[in-house]
Protein backbone atom coordinates (compact mmCIF):
# COMPACT_ATOMS: atom_id res chain seq x y z
CA UNK A 1 0.00 0.00 0.00
CA UNK A 2 1.20 3.46 -0.87
CA UNK A 3 1.26 6.31 1.26
CA UNK A 4 1.07 9.79 -0.17
CA UNK A 5 1.19 13.01 2.14
CA UNK A 6 0.14 16.65 0.42
CA UNK A 7 1.17 20.18 1.50
CA UNK A 8 -2.07 21.00 3.78
CA UNK A 9 -0.49 17.96 5.51
CA UNK A 10 -3.90 15.31 4.26
CA UNK A 11 -2.28 12.15 4.29
CA UNK A 12 -3.52 9.88 1.10
CA UNK A 13 -3.32 5.98 1.20
CA UNK A 14 -3.85 4.23 -2.12
CA UNK A 15 -4.30 0.52 -2.24
CA UNK A 16 -7.64 -1.82 -1.24
CA UNK A 17 -6.84 -5.07 -2.24
CA UNK A 18 -9.80 -5.86 -3.78
CA UNK A 19 -10.50 -6.41 -8.00
CA UNK A 20 -14.28 -6.73 -9.29
CA UNK A 21 -15.24 -8.81 -12.77
CA UNK A 22 -18.75 -9.01 -12.67
CA UNK A 23 -19.56 -6.71 -15.45
CA UNK A 24 -17.03 -8.76 -17.74
CA UNK A 25 -18.61 -12.29 -16.39
CA UNK A 26 -21.72 -10.82 -17.47
CA UNK A 27 -20.70 -9.95 -20.93
CA UNK A 28 -18.94 -13.06 -21.36
CA UNK A 29 -22.09 -14.78 -20.20
CA UNK A 30 -24.87 -13.09 -22.11
CA UNK A 31 -22.05 -13.58 -24.81
CA UNK A 32 -22.19 -17.43 -24.40
CA UNK A 33 -25.68 -17.93 -24.28
CA UNK A 34 -27.36 -15.56 -26.61
CA UNK A 35 -29.65 -14.31 -23.59
CA UNK A 36 -29.57 -10.10 -22.75
CA UNK A 37 -31.24 -8.45 -19.97
CA UNK A 38 -34.18 -6.07 -20.85
CA UNK A 39 -33.99 -2.62 -22.32
CA UNK A 40 -32.13 -0.32 -20.04
CA UNK A 41 -35.59 2.25 -19.91
CA UNK A 42 -37.55 -0.93 -19.79
CA UNK A 43 -35.80 -2.24 -16.31
CA UNK A 44 -37.68 -1.30 -12.96
CA UNK A 45 -35.50 0.23 -10.03
CA UNK A 46 -35.41 -3.07 -7.98
CA UNK A 47 -33.67 -4.40 -11.10
CA UNK A 48 -31.48 -1.71 -11.66
CA UNK A 49 -30.06 -1.90 -7.94
CA UNK A 50 -30.04 -5.61 -8.04
CA UNK A 51 -27.41 -5.34 -10.46
CA UNK A 52 -25.20 -4.05 -7.60
CA UNK A 53 -22.09 -5.65 -6.64
CA UNK A 54 -22.75 -5.02 -3.48
CA UNK A 55 -26.74 -5.77 -2.61
CA UNK A 56 -25.96 -5.74 1.10
CA UNK A 57 -24.55 -2.78 1.47
CA UNK A 58 -26.39 -0.65 -1.01
CA UNK A 59 -29.94 -1.73 1.11
CA UNK A 60 -28.22 -1.03 4.44
CA UNK A 61 -26.87 2.31 2.66
CA UNK A 62 -30.52 2.99 1.56
CA UNK A 63 -31.86 1.82 5.07
CA UNK A 64 -30.31 3.43 7.27
CA UNK A 65 -30.05 7.41 5.11
CA UNK A 66 -33.64 7.33 4.20
CA UNK A 67 -34.59 5.75 7.22
CA UNK A 68 -33.62 8.62 9.73
CA UNK A 69 -35.50 10.83 7.04
CA UNK A 70 -38.85 8.84 7.40
CA UNK A 71 -38.05 8.68 11.09
CA UNK A 72 -38.32 12.08 11.74
CA UNK A 73 -40.97 12.72 9.66
CA UNK A 74 -42.88 10.18 11.05
CA UNK A 75 -42.06 11.48 14.44
CA UNK A 76 -43.38 14.45 13.77
CA UNK A 77 -46.69 13.91 12.28
CA UNK A 78 -47.61 10.70 15.07
CA UNK A 79 -45.86 11.04 18.24
CA UNK A 80 -46.05 13.13 21.40
CA UNK A 81 -42.99 11.25 23.27
CA UNK A 82 -39.83 14.04 21.80
CA UNK A 83 -37.31 11.83 23.78
CA UNK A 84 -38.07 8.82 22.38
CA UNK A 85 -38.23 10.46 18.76
CA UNK A 86 -35.29 12.01 19.67
CA UNK A 87 -32.94 8.92 20.73
CA UNK A 88 -34.13 7.19 17.30
CA UNK A 89 -33.63 9.51 14.83
CA UNK A 90 -29.96 10.22 16.49
CA UNK A 91 -29.32 6.66 16.59
CA UNK A 92 -30.82 5.77 13.27
CA UNK A 93 -28.30 9.06 12.26
CA UNK A 94 -24.93 7.92 13.97
CA UNK A 95 -25.93 4.00 12.27
CA UNK A 96 -25.89 5.99 9.06
CA UNK A 97 -22.67 8.37 9.89
CA UNK A 98 -20.64 5.29 10.79
CA UNK A 99 -21.86 3.05 7.80
CA UNK A 100 -21.55 5.17 5.11
CA UNK A 101 -17.58 6.48 6.42
CA UNK A 102 -16.25 3.21 7.05
CA UNK A 103 -18.38 0.48 5.32
CA UNK A 104 -20.75 1.66 2.49
CA UNK A 105 -17.87 4.40 1.17
CA UNK A 106 -15.09 1.46 0.86
CA UNK A 107 -17.42 -1.13 -0.96
CA UNK A 108 -19.75 1.22 -2.85
CA UNK A 109 -16.87 3.93 -4.35
CA UNK A 110 -13.64 2.67 -3.29
CA UNK A 111 -13.17 5.67 -0.70
CA UNK A 112 -13.09 5.94 2.89
CA UNK A 113 -11.63 8.70 5.46
CA UNK A 114 -11.45 9.20 9.16
CA UNK A 115 -9.52 11.59 11.26
CA UNK A 116 -5.92 11.55 13.34
CA UNK A 117 -4.45 13.44 15.56
CA UNK A 118 -0.73 14.40 15.35
CA UNK A 119 2.19 15.09 17.72
CA UNK A 120 1.79 18.37 17.98
CA UNK A 121 -2.39 17.82 19.04
CA UNK A 122 -3.23 18.83 15.48
CA UNK A 123 -6.16 17.31 13.55
CA UNK A 124 -5.16 15.52 9.92
CA UNK A 125 -7.71 14.16 7.41
CA UNK A 126 -6.98 10.32 6.43
CA UNK A 127 -8.11 9.68 3.28
CA UNK A 128 -8.10 6.24 1.28
CA UNK A 129 -8.74 4.92 -2.22
CA UNK A 130 -8.85 1.54 -3.79
CA UNK A 131 -6.37 0.53 -6.62
CA UNK A 132 -7.38 2.62 -9.34
CA UNK A 133 -7.78 -0.55 -11.44
CA UNK A 134 -10.97 -1.51 -9.31
CA UNK A 135 -14.17 -2.19 -11.16
CA UNK A 136 -16.32 0.42 -9.52
CA UNK A 137 -20.13 -0.16 -10.28
CA UNK A 138 -22.36 2.12 -12.00
CA UNK A 139 -25.17 1.89 -10.11
CA UNK A 140 -23.45 1.57 -6.60
CA UNK A 141 -21.52 4.36 -7.59
CA UNK A 142 -24.81 6.79 -8.60
CA UNK A 143 -26.83 5.51 -5.82
CA UNK A 144 -24.07 6.44 -3.51
CA UNK A 145 -23.01 9.71 -5.08
CA UNK A 146 -26.91 11.31 -5.31
CA UNK A 147 -27.91 10.44 -1.85
CA UNK A 148 -24.99 11.67 -0.42
CA UNK A 149 -25.53 15.08 -1.71
CA UNK A 150 -29.53 14.72 -1.54
CA UNK A 151 -29.86 13.91 2.14
CA UNK A 152 -28.35 17.09 3.82
CA UNK A 153 -30.21 19.01 1.30
CA UNK A 154 -33.36 17.53 2.55
CA UNK A 155 -32.12 18.08 6.21
CA UNK A 156 -31.18 21.82 5.50
CA UNK A 157 -34.99 22.38 3.83
CA UNK A 158 -36.55 20.67 7.26
CA UNK A 159 -34.24 22.97 9.39
CA UNK A 160 -35.80 25.80 7.20
CA UNK A 161 -39.52 24.64 8.17
CA UNK A 162 -38.49 24.14 11.92
CA UNK A 163 -37.34 27.67 12.04
CA UNK A 164 -40.73 28.50 10.28
CA UNK A 165 -43.12 26.41 12.48
CA UNK A 166 -40.87 27.69 15.50
CA UNK A 167 -39.94 23.73 16.38
CA UNK A 168 -36.89 24.67 18.58
CA UNK A 169 -36.40 21.64 20.00
CA UNK A 170 -36.89 19.92 16.33
CA UNK A 171 -34.06 22.10 15.00
CA UNK A 172 -31.78 20.71 17.60
CA UNK A 173 -32.51 17.60 15.88
CA UNK A 174 -32.28 18.77 12.36
CA UNK A 175 -28.69 20.79 12.91
CA UNK A 176 -27.06 17.24 14.33
CA UNK A 177 -28.68 16.09 10.99
CA UNK A 178 -26.90 18.43 9.04
CA UNK A 179 -24.25 18.35 10.64
CA UNK A 180 -23.03 14.70 10.40
CA UNK A 181 -24.32 14.40 6.82
CA UNK A 182 -22.59 17.57 5.25
CA UNK A 183 -19.32 15.94 7.06
CA UNK A 184 -19.82 13.15 5.20
CA UNK A 185 -20.55 14.29 2.44
CA UNK A 186 -17.08 16.91 2.65
CA UNK A 187 -15.09 14.09 3.27
CA UNK A 188 -15.85 12.05 0.57
CA UNK A 189 -16.15 14.94 -1.57
CA UNK A 190 -12.04 15.75 -0.60
CA UNK A 191 -11.49 12.13 -0.63
CA UNK A 192 -12.48 11.64 -4.33
CA UNK A 193 -10.54 14.76 -5.63
CA UNK A 194 -7.18 13.56 -3.89
CA UNK A 195 -8.00 10.16 -5.74
CA UNK A 196 -8.59 11.86 -9.45
CA UNK A 197 -5.61 14.10 -8.63
CA UNK A 198 -3.62 10.96 -7.21
CA UNK A 199 -4.10 8.78 -10.08
CA UNK A 200 -3.64 11.41 -12.58
CA UNK A 201 -0.23 12.51 -11.37
CA UNK A 202 0.75 9.00 -10.54
CA UNK A 203 -0.02 7.81 -14.64
CA UNK A 204 1.77 11.29 -15.85
CA UNK A 205 5.07 9.93 -13.48
CA UNK A 206 4.61 6.79 -15.17
CA UNK A 207 4.82 7.72 -18.72
CA UNK A 208 7.72 10.37 -18.16
CA UNK A 209 9.66 7.47 -16.27
CA UNK A 210 9.04 4.36 -18.79
CA UNK A 211 10.01 7.13 -21.32
CA UNK A 212 13.16 8.27 -19.86
CA UNK A 213 14.24 4.62 -18.75
CA UNK A 214 13.61 3.40 -22.71
CA UNK A 215 15.76 6.19 -23.62
CA UNK A 216 18.78 5.41 -21.73
CA UNK A 217 18.55 2.10 -22.21
CA UNK A 218 19.49 1.42 -25.41
CA UNK A 219 22.11 3.76 -25.01
CA UNK A 220 23.35 1.65 -22.03
CA UNK A 221 23.60 -1.70 -23.55
CA UNK A 222 25.35 -0.31 -26.40
CA UNK A 223 28.21 0.37 -24.25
Amino acid sequence: MTVYTDSSGVIWYNGFSETYRERKQLEEMSETTGIAGPPPESRTLFQRLSESSHPIALIFFLGFRIGSLVAYLLGLLFTKNFIFFFISVILLLAADFWNVKNISGRLLVGLRWWNETDDNGESIWVFETSDPSRYINPIDSKVFWILLYASPAFWIALAVFAVLKFEFLSLILVIIAVALTMTNALAFTKCDKFGKANSIASDVFGRVSGGFLSSITPSFLSR
